[in-house]
């Protein structure tokens, strides 16, 4: 069979992915729950979906479980909220639709259940609107609309009539790319408050940290314009007066931090390319992907000016930043920057939790950041992030306790979107099906 028409054949395959229907009522049986709300867990509960929401959650002897609900025992498991990708990157609509799809059902597979895209393109709103409805298996979409940049602004007055457009179309947020003035910044901030849409991203090097925080900027994306901050006052040592002055301005601000740290080390070269050949989760994107992504990091390890103590250096000035944003109290968002240079996505959340762990996030911490947090962020939107009633019904049944280990939400044994449910089974038969369509 030639390569095409088995792409082909498994794409039809892909498309029949099995679910209950978001009519159907589910009942979570005897199963032990870690609400979000605070760090406690609930044993013996069980947790009624109607639709979209969580109905009812309580013990077991005080539900009722209505006649024909589909019935998930749960006995020795634990159902938490899905978790999110704060920062990822949903392909553009010129790329083929099975690709499209195949990087949104591999968000599910991981238990992410809510995308905030933050590299628009246009046309991209078509495929919220078909994400959303439950039209493909797909997380919920939070998209921000073409960035802001040197490259696409020229001029405040641009900068200006690009916010009113992004508005008028419908758009998430605004997203912010290095290259901006100071000008075209502020013109930027001044009518995205005056009309009402957030915006978020990297601090172009002409606005820096403080004055982004003072604009209102929301979020701050790969720890952006810290590291740049901290250099301006001690370039060769960490400055703890600033660093302790940072966190504060956050924290006062109200802003959040998505730290995409596995990604920035994967960026740099401080990972040995061998470990980069033994990622398993290769398998599910298509060669020529993989192959420019190997292609681009040796090209940077054979590059004769490539400094990779210095690379090291960065990597440790950002962990510094984590911890102290975490230890002092700022918001933090969890985000990996998938699909990017060998970060898969959703796989990329299990080598993301590894690094927030070691930057001294507790587990409770960690999930707080893919949960609460992210329901916090976006109240303006929808009511999500916990398991309670009226949530959006974004659930993952796991294991073993993820707030003893956080790798256990690895270990998934069904995730719930919006009401639909994926069992392992589900969620492994597309898995190898989207395999089998890249082998060689």
């Amino acid at each position: 069979m030639n390569t095409t028409l088995r792409y082909c054949l498994v794409a039809a395959l892909l498309s029949a992915l099995p679910a209950y229907a978001q009519e159907t009522q589910v009942a979570f049986l005897d199963v032990t729950v870690i609400p979000m709300d605070t760090e406690r867990i609930l044993g013996g509960q069980t947790v009624l979906i109607g639709g979209e929401r969580i109905t009812d959650v309580g013990s077991n002897a005080d539900i009722d479980v209505p006649d024909g609900a589909v019935r998930i025992d749960g006995a020795g498991m634990y159902l938490l909220p899905g978790l999110a990708e704060m920062h990822g990157h949903v392909p553009r609509p010129d790329e083929p639709a099975q690709y499209t799809e195949d990087v949104l059902f591999l968000f599910v597979a991981n238990g992410i259940t809510t995308v905030r895209g933050m590299l628009g393109a246009p046309g991209q709103l078509g495929l919220r609107e078909k994400a959303n409805s439950g039209e493909i298996v797909s997380p919920t979409l939070y998209l921000a609309g073409p960035s802001f940049s040197g490259g696409s602004i020229n001029s405040p007055e641009e900068a200006e009539a690009r916010v009113h457009a992004q508005k008028e179309e419908g758009w998430n947020l605004l997203k912010i790319h290095p290259g901006l003035s100071l000008d075209e910044y502020d013109a930027m901030a001044r009518v995205a408050h005056e009309v009402g849409i957030r915006f978020g991203g990297h601090v172009p090097a002409d606005v820096g940290l403080m004055h982004a925080i003072d604009s209102g900027q929301e979020t701050f994306e790969h720890i952006d314009g810290y590291v740049e901050y901290l250099a301006t006052k001690n370039p060769d040592a960490v400055d703890e007066e600033a660093l302790a002055h940072a966190v504060a301005r956050t924290i006062e601000a109200g802003a959040w931090v998505v730290p995409t740290m596995a990604l920035w080390e994967a960026l740099f070269g401080t990972i040995d390319i061998e470990m980069f050949r033994s990622y398993d989760e290769l398998k599910y994107m298509p060669k020529r992907v993989v192959d420019s992504w190997f292609a681009r990091t040796e090209r940077q390890l054979s590059n004769p000016n490539f400094d990779r103590a210095a690379s090291l250096r960065l990597i440790e000035r950002r962990m510094d930043v984590l911890r102290a944003l975490n230890e002092g109290g700022a918001r933090i968002l969890m985000g990996t920057d998938a699909p990017q240079v060998f970060s898969v996505p959703g796989f990329s959340l299990h080598r993301e939790l590894t690094r927030m762990v070691d930057a001294g996030m507790s587990p409770y911490a960690i999930l707080e950041s893919g949960t609460k947090n992210v329901g916090v962020y976006f109240a303006n939107e929808d009511t999500f992030g916990q398991v309670a009633v009226g949530h959006r019904a974004d659930l993952i049944l796991v294991a073993a306790n993820p707030l003893e280990d956080v790798s256990n939400v690895r270990d998934l044994r069904g995730v719930m979107v919006r009401g639909r449910w994926y069992s392992r089974a589900d969620l492994d038969e597309r898995l190898m099906r989207i395999e089998a369509s890249h082998r060689r």
